[in-house]
């Protein structure tokens, strides 16, 4: 998808509240060893921020931590949220080739209801390489389970299981009554553009969630937000989605320098986002250390210098 190929650009949607979801980084403080502290605090920060917590996404690794890591993380946030709204990753890890692991889901939807989250159905390569039709079966079956969902298409720039849907599968995906939004991970302002179509055709209600880190200002045209790019700065995402709602023009500013730090931070390879953060986080003195997991790829040392001048920059707002 091209700009080309979209017949018009939506029109922007001034001092419209946006609702901001925030993926959690799941920090380390020594090799393999989670730094629980920095996580509550992390959560408890995002929530002061008022946006909503996401855990167990891309962001906390979802794809490469165990059960019992997963378990904990739903157990810390149920405590920490207090029955505030929060989502979380249900994440099927499974193999080219594989069926659909319903049971599996089920599963993942059953915990995260289980602890009072709001599910983010990830992908797998059992749900995603199924044709259109026996798709939209499939998210049937899972919506049935739940009282509420957040889907997710994921572009494989991100992961290789992921799959940006065709807009008949979309189509179908908004009209679930138990989905409430989707995030959309294809790094694409068109195809994103053609999702708000869609939704304010369809349902009005629906949540767009731009999973685009390259152009956060995707709000400006109707779309909320789950991002990773806002663990780095929840009181910074908050203050700008604040100065949108009431008019004001420094939302441009700060904008220009998160998504400066935005194209920093994702690019390739992009799954390094997380180390990024880590070391971002850190040098808010956030987390105990800018470890990453260790299966996760990894930023040179030198980036410090740069993420050191985007927080002077940053630090010029009062968050």
């Amino acid at each position: 998808m091209t700009l080309n190929q979209v017949e018009t650009v939506p029109p922007w949607k001034p001092r419209r509240k946006i609702l901001g979801m925030s993926a959690i980084l799941l920090p380390f403080e020594s090799p393999g060893n989670i730094d629980w502290n920095g996580f509550r605090s992390h959560v408890l920060r995002t929530l002061d921020a008022g946006l909503v917590p996401a855990v167990n996404m891309d962001t906390g690794y979802a794809n490469l931590i165990d059960e019992a890591t997963r378990e904990r993380v739903l157990q810390e946030t149920q405590r920490l949220c207090g029955g505030r709204q929060y989502v979380a990753g249900a994440f099927v890890g499974d193999d080219p080739g594989a069926e659909f692991g319903l049971s599996a889901y089920l599963a993942q939807l059953e915990s995260i209801q289980t602890h009072g989250g709001t599910p983010v159905i990830f992908q797998s390569f059992g749900l995603t390489e199924q044709e259109d039709d026996e798709l939209v079966a499939a998210y049937g079956q899972l919506a049935a389970a739940t009282d509420r969902f957040i889907g997710f298409e994921l572009g494989q720039m991100f992961a290789p299981f992921g799959k940006i849907y065709s807009l008949d599968v979309y189509r179908e995906l908004v009209q679930l009554p138990q989905c409430m939004g989707a995030k959309h991970s294809s790094l694409d302002r068109g195809l994103e553009w053609q999702r708000l179509a869609i939704r304010d055709q369809l349902r009005p209600e629906f949540h767009v969630f731009t999973g685009n880190d390259l152009a956060i200002d995707m709000v400006l045209y109707g779309s909320d937000y789950l991002l990773g790019l806002s663990t780095m700065a929840p009181d910074l995402f908050a203050l700008r989605d604040r100065m949108w709602a009431e008019g004001d023009a420094e939302f441009f500013h700060l904008n220009d320098w998160l998504q400066y730090l935005g194209f920093f931070a994702f690019r390739s390879p992009v799954p390094a986002y997380k180390h990024t953060a880590a070391q971002f986080l850190h040098l808010r003195g956030w987390i105990a250390s800018n470890l990453t997991h260790s299966d996760s790829p990894t930023r040179p040392e030198t980036d410090l210098a740069i993420l050191e001048t985007l927080l002077q920059q940053c630090g010029r707002f009062p968050g």
